[in-house]
């Protein structure tokens, strides 16, 4: 084998890590080593390593317009999760009102490309992702 220079194989120590704790019994737990073994092989793995190193880089950026990018992306998500607080006060007073609002507001949001959403879901999770890991990382 190689010498890990990217340090893909802490990655790989990691998911096996998870592997272990998530599935209790050792057989699924030998399944599920098997199949990230496949992704290794197939060069999946490595697609993956390689995401999460650009995104750990973004994280540990000295720019602050950089590292704080994804999650205030997040913060703006969870705002308008937290709206339909008063949207609800507001639909028990006047729901016409609140009506019109969710109706405007679920009009601009399907205006979206899919696309969009679909790299939504990819920088949440890699962003989580990336920070369980260094979590883990500055906790050994």
């Amino acid at each position: 084998m190689g010498m890990d220079v990217a340090g893909f194989g802490a990655i790989a120590d990691a998911v096996s890590n998870i592997i272990d704790k998530v599935f209790p019994d050792a057989e699924s737990r030998d399944k599920a080593k098997l199949e990230m073994l496949n992704l290794q092989q197939t060069g999946e793995l490595k697609k993956i390593e390689i995401q999460m190193s650009a995104i750990l880089a973004e994280a540990n950026s000295a720019d602050p317009w950089t590292s704080r990018a994804r999650p205030s992306f997040m913060y703006v998500f969870y705002i308008l999760v937290l709206a339909a607080i008063p949207m609800g006060f507001l639909h028990a007073f006047k729901p016409d009102i609140a009506f019109n609002v969710a109706a405007g507001f679920s009009n601009w949001l399907e205006a979206m490309p899919e696309e969009m959403w679909w790299l939504f879901g990819a920088g949440y999770l890699g962003y989580t992702g990336a920070r369980s890991f260094e979590k883990k990382k500055i906790l050994k």
